[in-house]
């Protein structure tokens, strides 16, 4: 027994040396053999750079893979030199290329830039079928970090076209797609991520969060609207499992996009899938009611957050201050402020400058001026934008001394002046009829080298015209002399008149322009019939209601909204005359330049003219330019054209804003439908809109001419207790209604009133107060008659 083992164990160590042995003898041929190889190469290690002839037949067939391969991961070995020894072994009819071998050479080229050998190659090893998923995404990584994305689409397309079906499911993964998804949208290559994206979306089910997101980010800061609600259509579609994070980009986008019942369907969609919102889930719900204008909704869901306990944060803040501000809710913006300060987050420039340009639109001059001051005092530094938010409030609160004393002020500093703030005095100046003195401004503003925008050139084209000196547009073109805005204003003005010195079509001579339908007091019936963001009290008819729910407001305002789809009637946002587009908006801005110039001259069949033919160009109007033509219909007493306006803002869903809704209100005062005004102010309030000075001003005059001095007077009441304090037009139509109405004691109180709140008295008020005299005269003269009367028929005098 021990003889057997004994022999057993001698044979299996005599057997095992053998196959040691044979195998170091075959790790040093194939070693050779790379030599041999390497040394047939033009190689910087070779004499003179002469490779040395190699007898292909004695090389061993077939060639042993590991040989090459050696070669193909040497570093040492150039990639031209790699290319050589491929090329070469190609040509013999008794070599084929390992997969091993194929990825090491497409890695070395890939690593050391090679990107123009790198398609050849790589389809010359799709067709074999020969790459891996790694060596494949690692090729296309290199394509893209040095932005050639046509080479990685165009090996993209190859892989689809040369791999059957199987291959291209391995090499083709989600995560190559993901992947090159997400470099091209580091590198801000949407238009060619989206091609990505239906890519991934029609090879596979499984899609990346990850790259998901960054889609749907990349889509909102580039501000492609319909693309996103595509992507996300899709993705709804493929049920794909939304995030938190992917929740709240979307929520922040539709709400940005002033699409608040999507971003309240998806906020009660997220809380049915189990999903808690985060602190960043309450501040996009905020922000998105903030833009629709619904900040007491907004407030409310603030309140909802902190009891859910988180703490809010600086954006949370933000966006309620600018909310408030935004809706002239400055009192609850100034609490929300005073907030922030005691929970120890220290108020940085946007905060003071949001909260700054809020107290100047209700005309609280004195608490901007204490917050400036205090903004200095806690070492905020003010910026440009403070110092143009207090010259343009000084200018709108009637205070234009004080604005060009600081004005001239920091233009002695030179550091706190741009061009807004030169196109704010300006544009004052034009106002005030003071051309020569603006025209010598904008020398100076060329001379520091500020640019001449499309504001400036506006204000001062207006202003030419207002004062009939159209003659020195050359003075104002000397001036703008780098600036190639000017000349196209100037050849933008020739074609128009050229347009409008052509005959009229005469198939439209009798076509009304702003055909109406029923009369401008039924415009309560179109609004009604508006079902954008409109609500439900919260809590009215609402379904399940969970007692537990960390967001029990917002859970009762997104289960009562009523739709969640169509355009918004109402916007916050005020109607601009220039856009934010720039040069894109050229032609628009310059329309409604023009057009302003036609209307504040009385020129309304030009106008109309005008507005004609830029909509026979193609080119749709904005809510600046109909409320310019409104506002003319309206003073004019076209009434019925007027309706026509509105009516073709809502067929071409043009959101209407405050001066909309100023307008209709005075249209309907002149009709004799003052009564309606408070209807509109509560459909309005109800809807996310808001009262300015402006139309609490018009509402109230049109309550008086009614003769509803009551609700005038508590009208009056509302707008100060919102926090807007009254100017000269509120006090003046206050004063006239109730001299009228003889209502003399209530007249004169708010005279008083006006005194002790500083408001300076204007020519109209002169001639109000004329009347209030004759009126308190005439009360007197009633009073002695009676006391007369009542003296003859007493019997004592008898």
């Amino acid at each position: 027994m021990r003889h057997c083992r004994r022999t057993f164990s001698s044979s299996f160590t005599t057997r095992s040396a053998t196959v040691s042995t044979q195998t170091h003898i075959s790790a040093l041929a194939e070693l050779l053999l790379s030599a041999a190889l390497h040394q047939s190469l033009p190689t910087s290690h070779s004499i003179s750079g002469v490779r040395r002839p190699l007898d292909f037949s004695s090389l061993p067939s077939p060639l042993p893979d590991s040989a090459v391969l050696r070669l193909f991961r040497l570093p040492s070995l150039s990639p031209d030199s790699k290319l050589s020894l491929f090329r070469l072994l190609s040509s013999l009819p008794s070599y084929s290329p390992s997969p091993s071998c194929l990825s090491a050479l497409l890695l070395s080229l890939s690593r050391a830039g090679r990107l123009s050998d790198l398609p050849n190659l790589l389809r010359f090893a799709l067709s074999s079928s020969t790459v891996d998923p790694t060596t494949f995404s690692s090729v296309l990584s290199a394509f893209i970090r040095a932005e050639r994305y046509d080479l990685a689409i165009a090996a993209l397309d190859d892989a689809v076209s040369l791999l059957d079906t199987v291959a291209a499911a391995k090499v083709l993964t989600p995560r190559t797609y993901c992947s090159i998804m997400l470099a091209l949208l580091k590198k801000s290559q949407l238009d060619l991520a989206l091609p990505m994206f239906r890519k991934l979306l029609a090879s596979s089910s499984e899609l990346d969060p990850r790259a998901c997101n960054q889609l749907l980010v990349a889509l909102r800061k580039t501000d492609m609207q319909d693309d996103f609600r595509n992507v996300f259509d899709e993705l709804s579609e493929r049920g794909f499992p939304f995030d938190t994070w992917g929740y709240n980009i979307c929520i922040h986008s539709f709400g940005e996009w002033r699409q608040l019942g999507t971003s309240l369907k998806l906020f009660k969609e997220m809380k049915a899938k189990g999903l808690e919102p985060d602190l960043c889930t309450y501040n996009t719900v905020m922000g998105a009611l903030c833009a629709g204008g619904k900040v007491g909704d907004a407030l409310a869901a603030y309140e909802d957050m902190k009891d859910s306990g988180h703490e809010p944060d600086r954006f949370t803040y933000q966006n309620l201050i600018l909310g408030c501000c935004k809706s002239y809710l400055v009192d609850e913006a100034v609490r929300v402020f005073r907030e922030m300060e005691y929970k120890g987050i220290k108020a940085d420039i946007l905060a003071y400058n949001t909260l700054l340009d809020g107290l100047m639109k209700v005309r609280k001059l004195t608490e901007a001026c204490q917050l400036f001051e205090k903004m200095v005092a806690d070492g905020v530094r003010a910026s440009r934008y403070s110092h143009n938010i207090m010259i343009d409030g000084l200018f709108r609160n009637d205070r234009p001394a004080a604005a060009f004393a600081l004005f001239s002020e920091l233009k002695k500093r030179g550091q706190f002046v741009d061009g807004v703030t030169y196109s704010i005095v300006i544009s004052r100046l034009c106002k005030e009829a003071r051309v020569s003195e603006a025209l010598d401004l904008v020398n100076e503003m060329e001379e520091r080298g500020f640019a001449v925008d499309l504001v400036t050139i506006t204000s001062l084209l207006i202003g030419l015209h207002k004062s009939g000196r159209w003659d020195s547009a050359e003075r104002l073109v000397k001036y703008v002399r780098d600036n190639v805005l000017l000349p196209s204003v100037l050849r933008w003005k020739e074609n128009m008149e050229s347009s409008l010195r052509a005959p009229q079509d005469k198939g439209k001579d009798f076509t009304p322009l702003f055909p109406s339908v029923g009369s401008l007091c039924d415009v309560i019936g179109l609004i009604d019939h508006a079902p954008e963001n409109s609500t439900r009290e919260p809590g009215s008819g609402c379904s399940s209601e969970d007692d537990w729910s960390s967001s029990p407001y917002l859970d009762r305002l997104a289960g009562n909204f009523k739709t969640f789809d169509g355009s918004q009637f109402f916007t916050a946002s005020r109607g601009q005359r220039i856009q934010v587009n720039g040069i894109k908006s050229f032609d628009t801005d310059m329309m409604n330049t023009y057009l302003s110039i036609f209307l504040s001259n009385g020129k309304l069949s030009m106008a109309c003219k005008l507005f004609e033919i830029f909509r026979s160009l193609g080119s749709e109007p904005v809510g600046f330019t109909y409320n310019s033509l409104l506002s003319s219909f309206v003073k004019k007493g076209y009434l019925k054209d007027a309706w026509g306006i509105v009516q073709d803002m809502r067929d071409k869903k043009c959101p209407a804003d405050i001066a909309t809704f100023n307008l209709i209100i005075q249209g309907l005062s002149k009709m004799g439908k003052g009564d309606l005004a408070t209807t509109i102010l509560d459909w309005l309030v109800k809807n996310g809109g808001y009262l300015d000075i402006v139309l609490y001003n018009t509402v109230i005059h049109s309550l008086g001419k009614a003769g509803r001095v009551d609700e005038a007077n508590k009208l009056f009441k509302k707008m100060t207790e919102s926090g807007i304090n009254p100017d000269v037009v509120t006090f003046n139509t206050l004063i006239e209604v109730n001299s009228k109405a003889g209502r003399v004691k209530e007249a004169y109180k708010f005279l008083r009133k006006m005194l002790a709140a500083g408001c300076m008295p204007n020519h109209v008020t002169d001639t109000i107060l004329d009347f209030l005299e004759r009126e308190i005269e005439k009360i007197r003269l009633r009073k002695a008659s009676i006391r007369r009367n009542e003296d003859d028929l007493n019997p004592d005098n008898v």
